[in-house]
């Protein structure tokens, strides 16, 4: 596996997975900031940055700045997460210098523009509208707010109306000086790429970078809840969690099999048990966020409402479960899905960019296939069945539900069963 890393007098790292076959190439710019990075007055400005990034520089206009890398018949886009915020091109490989200048300016240059502002904020207002709109997506922002109460991690990536028409350039520029500096940056690259000609490019491109570190996030605490939304919908969506593992826990790789072994897939247990045998809802699957410094595992599914009384001890029947009788079989069916996800990652420039961005951002290096892989092989059942009982009985359950969920068990009886903290 050709990978080759290299930091710059700045800080900034530069690393590049070179496969020559290709004819294209994938890169971007990762920046270790994402919402959970805002102070309290800034909620959703992370998000209205990466928009307003593209919206003109000192050199290029928000038209310009498309139609040069469209005119080559490349694209540009950008994404915002809890921890990090990514801008990225894809484009063919004689154009990575186009693309890696583009994306230098909009992140060293934009100008905020009065007018651009404004119109960027009412998009963003109307996207958090139609979030809203969107039952299946606003119940997980109920979800980590019931998990993360009071505190960055547990608020909307998006804002809200209010805090997104209050941001100001000033704001923007203020947010971007803070975070967007040389040791909290990756540029990465995958695809028909040269290393040494990448790293030449960004030491010019990117000169005037800051080279001390931005201020570290706020650390999350888990503390569970409950909320729910009553709407008259045709299907309840619902969410029930527990305390999950850092990216940095040895448990890490338990819970991602954990969650792909209860609910990752067709042969799943809660797909089995409760759409397959019993018909009792259209989707259900299981998950594990990790962040730097905690997690989140959870269970989603969708229902009608005369489903929801019958649906639930099913599911947690089956989380108990988990805790007793998981066998080696499904360990090794849910070890086999994700080693082909990991190869699957391998054979894409645009996800290999982005792994390779992450791995440097939470563990400073590279992590190889081999190892990851080891990692993976080194679940086995014991240790899956072990973490299951811990993370339904360590801390108080988190629980969403939108629609017509007026009959879904309450939290305080979740964690009754399981013997885990209730409300005081």
């Amino acid at each position: 596996m050709s990978v080759r890393v290299d930091r710059l007098p700045s800080g900034l790292t530069v690393a590049t997975h070179e496969m020559p076959h290709l004819e294209s190439a994938a890169l971007g710019v990762w920046v270790g900031a994402g919402s959970r990075s805002e102070l309290p007055n800034e909620h959703g400005l992370a998000h209205l940055l990466e928009h307003m990034a593209f919206k003109g520089t000192t050199t290029r206009s928000a038209v310009a700045i498309a139609e040069e890398i469209e005119a080559v018949g490349g694209e540009v886009n950008a994404a915002t997460s809890v921890e990090t915020t990514s801008y990225y091109a894809r484009v063919l490989k004689d154009d990575v210098p186009l693309g890696l200048d583009i994306l230098a300016d909009i992140l060293q240059n934009s100008v905020f523009d009065a007018t651009e502002l404004e119109r960027e904020q009412h998009v963003i207002t109307q996207e958090i509208g139609a979030a809203h709109d969107a039952p299946d997506d606003r119940v997980y922002d109920l979800f980590i707010e019931q998990a993360f109460p009071d505190q960055p991690l547990g608020r909307a990536i998006l804002g809200t109306e209010e805090t997104v028409r209050s941001a100001s350039k000033d704001s923007l520029r203020g947010y971007l000086d803070r975070h967007y500096r040389g040791p909290g940056m990756v540029i990465s690259a995958a695809g028909a790429v040269d290393h040494d000609e990448l790293v030449r490019l960004a030491s010019e491109k990117f000169e005037r970078l800051a080279t001390s570190s931005g201020p570290a996030p706020v650390p999350g605490r888990y503390r569970g809840g409950e909320g729910r939304e009553l709407r008259e919908l045709q299907e309840a969506q619902i969410l029930i969690g527990f305390p999950g593992r850092s990216y940095h826990s040895d448990d890490y790789h338990t819970a991602q099999v954990l969650a792909a072994t209860l609910g990752g897939g067709m042969s799943s247990r809660l797909f089995q048990e409760v759409r397959e045998k019993r018909g009792l809802c259209y989707s259900i699957y299981a998950f594990h966020w990790a962040f730097s410094d905690t997690g989140l595992f959870g269970v989603h599914a969708a229902t009608g409402e005369e489903d929801i009384a019958e649906l639930m001890p099913v599911i947690l029947g089956e989380l108990e479960r988990a805790a007793s009788d998981i066998t080696e079989a499904e360990i090794a069916r849910s070890r086999a899905q994700m080693r082909a996800g990991l190869l699957m990652t391998l054979e894409s420039p645009a996800g290999r960019a982005g792994q390779l961005a992450r791995q440097i951002m939470l563990f400073g290096r590279p992590i190889g296939f081999d190892e990851l892989v080891e990692k993976v092989d080194s679940v086995t059942a014991e240790s899956v069945r072990r973490l299951a009982g811990k993370l339904i009985s360590e801390g108080r359950p988190t629980l969403a539900g939108i629609g017509p969920v007026k009959s879904l068990i309450d939290s305080d009886r979740v964690a009754s069963r399981f013997g885990a903290p209730v409300l005081a």
